[in-house]
């Protein structure tokens, strides 16, 4: 990346569930990008998060469980239209507050890759706050 890091992007696996919930818990709280009532559960994080297709970026090449080692995560949700648009897939993206401005769009492009490796042909974001700007430029 720009900044230096090292970063790598894989699957997720369920000993990072902790580490990334916290790290949407962190995202929910500021109040800027996530609109949630309230932080996530591990049982509502994984109804939300884990139902999809899910990735981690971290800085490192291990697998990390410590939410400042996740630089990011995302998920692609299938389908997002399922009569008339079924290779549309929608995306929720979460990055660690401490990376904004680093670089990670470039990193988390990737998904479009990912996406059309698994047939998608559009994507679209879950849902872009008017005043989270980083977002809108990407």
């Amino acid at each position: 990346m720009p900044n230096g890091i090292k970063a790598e992007l894989d699957q997720m696996f369920p000993s990072e569930q902790d580490a990334v919930r916290e790290l949407l818990n962190l995202i929910i709280i500021e109040g800027q990008t996530y609109r949630k009532s309230k932080p996530l559960s591990k049982v509502e994080f994984a109804a939300y998060w884990m139902t999809h297709d899910a990735f981690v970026a971290t800085d490192n090449h291990t697998k990390s469980t410590n939410a400042d080692e996740n630089l990011g995560s995302f998920t692609i949700s299938s389908p997002t239209f399922p009569d008339g648009a079924a290779t549309s897939a929608m995306l929720d993206l979460l990055y660690n507050l401490l990376e904004r401005g680093q670089g990670m769009s470039r990193l988390m492009r990737s998904m479009l890759e990912i996406a059309a490796v698994k047939g998608y042909t559009a994507m679209m974001f879950n849902f872009v706050l008017a005043i989270n700007t980083p977002s809108i430029r990407l």
